[in-house]
């Protein structure tokens, strides 16, 4: 369904009061919002209203039982969305919230099936983004979303991103401007023992384990694999992808010799640091810089701008240098394999498996 789309600009730090209240009218009314988060854009509707959330998948092109996130302002709504909160979910939410964290915990019947896909489970954050949390407390209402992009692509890090994904098919696009941390938050599971982390973000499982003990960290948190079904945003399907193809490298030592072997049959996207930029210049047709290399909040930032910019370039295909999995580094490789649909390159020979 065709629709209007108005943007409007909003004071990411001291957002208009009239723009939030046009945002929450849009909200309650069981219309779509895109606004900045710290972490992505996400499109937003009524986490109460059945018939919004269904207006998110079709709006993305999501599956329906890929579950929305359920977006709170102060933590009295934990206990709106949530049943069974567990003492530890209170004491990770005191340190991480607001903040880039998302807690899996059973649902309340406020939160119908639509939202949750299914399940009987609601994933809860409160966003550390004052245009975030405002819309939220002036809508009254919880707030699901998802990244504000068609289903699959890379996540939008830019109201620009969310134009080009999604003009006609929301009523309103806030543009913030660039968001902080540029990847998901982190989701875990507080309803099973050990704790799981489903997809990391911006913390890492050394950042919860100060709190949680140990945390389980499946091959699906890595990006190693697709999970069979999708207990969290990100498992289950392809998601943050260029629609060129993308190799990830996954040592660094084997990264020239790919770039090399490619670059004599077909015109190469190196996606690195700017050091490694630097030593391999010349030999890619097209560098995309991700930033430095002893900055990896800074290469998390630009990831998904550079997946978009590798669709935009003169070249065929990007190859990806791999980054340490440590804190939101685990994040930059999940995004990078999965955004791959798999085409993960151990040695040098594998390049031919996905590129012929």
């Amino acid at each position: 369904m065709k629709v209007q789309t108005r943007v409007l600009t909003v004071d990411p730090l001291n957002p208009q009061a009239e723009v939030i209240a046009e945002a929450a009218k849009v909200i309650r009314s069981g219309g779509l919002v895109a606004f900045p988060t710290e972490t992505v854009y996400g499109l937003g509707a009524n986490a109460y209203d059945p018939q919004a959330a269904t207006r998110i998948f079709l709006a993305k092109g999501r599956p329906s039982d890929n579950p929305l996130i359920v977006h709170i302002a102060d933590k009295e709504q934990l206990f709106e969305v949530a049943t069974e909160v567990p003492e530890k979910a209170l004491e990770i939410a005191e340190v991480f919230w607001p903040g880039p964290l998302t807690i899996i915990l059973r649902k309340t019947d406020k939160i119908p099936p639509q939202t949750t896909g299914g399940l009987d489970t609601v994933a809860i954050r409160m966003p550390a983004h004052p245009v975030a949390l405002q819309l939220i407390k002036e809508s009254g209402v919880p707030i699901a979303a998802p990244s504000a992009n068609r289903s699959g692509k890379p996540s939008p890090t830019t109201a620009s991103h969310v134009v080009e994904d999604l003009f006609g098919v929301v009523e309103l696009i806030l543009d913030g401007g660039n968001v902080f941390f540029g990847v998901e938050s982190t989701v875990v599971d507080l309803t099973k023992e050990p704790p799981i982390l489903y997809r990391p973000g911006p913390l890492g499982p050394e950042d919860l384990e100060k709190y949680l003990g140990r945390v389980e960290l499946p091959d699906v948190a890595r990006g190693m694999v697709f999970a069979e079904k999708a207990m969290a945003p990100g498992m289950k399907y392809r998601h943050y992808a260029p629609e060129k193809k993308l190799l990830v490298v996954e040592k660094r030592s084997e990264l020239d010799n790919v770039v090399r072997l490619l670059a004599n049959r077909m015109d190469v996207a190196l996606l690195a640091s700017k050091e490694t930029i630097n030593a391999l210049k010349g030999i890619p047709k097209c560098n995309i810089e991700l930033g430095s290399s002893s900055d990896l909040y800074e290469i998390a930032k630009n990831l998904f701008g550079a997946f978009r910019a590798l669709d935009k370039s003169e070249c065929q295909v990007g190859v990806m240098e791999p980054f340490p999995e440590r804190g939101i580094g685990l994040a930059i490789m999940n995004r990078a394999r999965k955004a791959s649909g798999m085409a993960i390159i151990k040695k040098v020979e594998d390049v031919w498996k996905y590129v012929q």
